[in-house]
């Protein structure tokens, strides 16, 4: 029992660096996402759907940071926008595609670059090693995360399971 919970307390600074790492993006991102016209769930929406033939709500919901219930929100809102359009999947009537408009495009095409090049310098001086070195270690952490929640009956359908962009 006493092992146990050292242990669990040594895992600690580990949770406390994931968080303050979600914070300081936070801080970094959302602040220039919002100057760009957008909330940051919405540039998620379009930063996915961007450069895509667009998805169905699920797939949308799995890559993106989104929950359920606050996605159909903000498609609804882009939607009134006239950023994307909704329509029936043309092989399963039940689902529905959520695609960018022109006006989504046009969009994605300026705030998705102008976004990536904000955040570029909180990667000024990792060299390709340090790339991977990090990169391994997420892809660990998230995947030990996946698998406990498995273990535990949690939600762990995530479409980049097992996957990194490169």
């Amino acid at each position: 029992m006493l092992e146990s919970a050292l242990r669990r307390r040594a895992n600690l600074p580990i949770l406390r660096l994931l968080a303050e790492s979600w914070q300081a993006f936070e801080a970094l991102s959302a602040r220039h996402v919002r100057q760009l016209g957008l909330t940051p769930a919405q540039f998620d929406v379009i930063a996915t759907l961007g450069n895509t033939a667009g998805m169905s709500f699920r797939e949308l919901g799995q890559r993106t940071l989104i929950t359920k219930g606050t996605l159909t929100g903000v498609v609804d809102r882009l939607e009134a926008a006239g950023m994307v359009a909704r329509q029936t999947a043309p092989r399963d009537g039940r689902s529905t595609i959520v695609t960018l408009t022109p006006a989504g495009v046009a969009c994605f095409e300026h705030v998705f670059p102008a976004h990536l090049a904000h955040v570029a310098p909180a990667f000024d001086g990792l060299d390709e090693e340090g790339r991977r070195r990090i990169t391994t270690a997420l892809v660990e952490l998230r995947d030990r995360f996946l698998s406990a929640a498995a273990r535990q009956g949690g939600l762990v359908e995530h479409a980049g399971h097992g996957e990194v962009a490169s």
